[in-house]
C-alpha cells in the first residue's frame, strides 16, 4: 500500500508509533536505491540485498526513535546509513584480511576430502548409458549449466519432475562409476 506522503510527514508518521504503512512505504521508497548503491559499490547482487536490508533495518530504528533531526532530509540520511555501512563492511573485511595474514601460517589449512580420479573416457560412456531424457537433463544442468526452471520450460515437464529425473541418473550414474553415494 502507498502512501502519498512527503519524506518528513513520513518521517514523523515512523516516528509516532506503530505505524506499519509508513514503514512500509519507506521500504518501497528506499529499497531501490540501496540496492543500487550496493550494486554500485559492492558489485554483488546477494550483498546489494543485505546492505538494502541492513541499512533499512537501521534506518527505521533511527525513525522510531526519533533520532532523525531534520525529517526532510531523510534520503540524504538513507544514503549517509548506506555510505557509513559499505565502509564498515570494507573495513571488517580488511582486518579479516589482516589477520590471515599475519596468522596464516598458525592456522592449519581446511583439509580436502581424497576425491576420486575422474576418468573421463568412463564417465562418457555412463551418460551415454542412460536414457535420452535422463542424459538431456544432466547435460543441460552440469555441461549448459541451466536451472531447474530452464530445463523444466524447454523439455515441457515440472521443475519437480526435473529434479527427480536428474537424481535417478546421477544415481545411475554413480553406479556406473563405482563410486559410493
Amino acid at each position: 500500500m502507498h502512501v502519498d506522503l512527503d519524506d518528513s510527514a513520513l518521517v514523523r508518521r515512523i516516528a509516532s508509533g506503530n505505524d506499519c504503512d509508513a514503514e512500509a512505504e519507506l521500504y518501497h521508497r528506499m529499497a531501490p536505491r540501496v540496492r543500487l548503491y550496493g550494486l554500485r559499490h559492492l558489485r554483488d547482487k546477494h550483498a546489494a540485498d543485505d546492505l538494502a536490508q541492513q541499512v533499512l533495518m537501521t534506518t527505521l530504528e533511527a525513525l522510531r526513535a526519533g533520532q532523525l533531526r531534520e525529517p526532510e532530509k531523510l534520503a540524504s540520511f538513507v544514503l549517509g546509513t548506506c555510505r557509513m555501512t559499505v565502509l564498515n563492511l570494507r573495513r571488517a573485511a580488511g582486518r579479516k584480511e589482516d589477520l590471515l595474514t599475519q596468522f596464516a601460517g598458525d592456522v592449519p589449512g581446511p583439509t580436502q576430502p581424497q576425491r576420486p580420479d575422474l576418468d573421463r573416457e568412463r564417465l562418457a560412456r555412463c551418460v551415454q548409458g542412460l536414457r535420452e531424457r535422463e542424459r538431456t537433463v544432466v547435460v543441460m544442468t552440469f555441461y549448459d549449466e541451466r536451472t531447474g526452471a530452464d530445463v523444466a520450460g524447454l523439455l515441457g515437464v515440472s521443475e519437480a519432475n526435473v529434479r527427480v529425473i536428474r537424481h535417478r541418473a546421477i544415481h545411475k550414474l554413480r553406479q556406473c562409476l563405482g563410486v559410493a553415494a
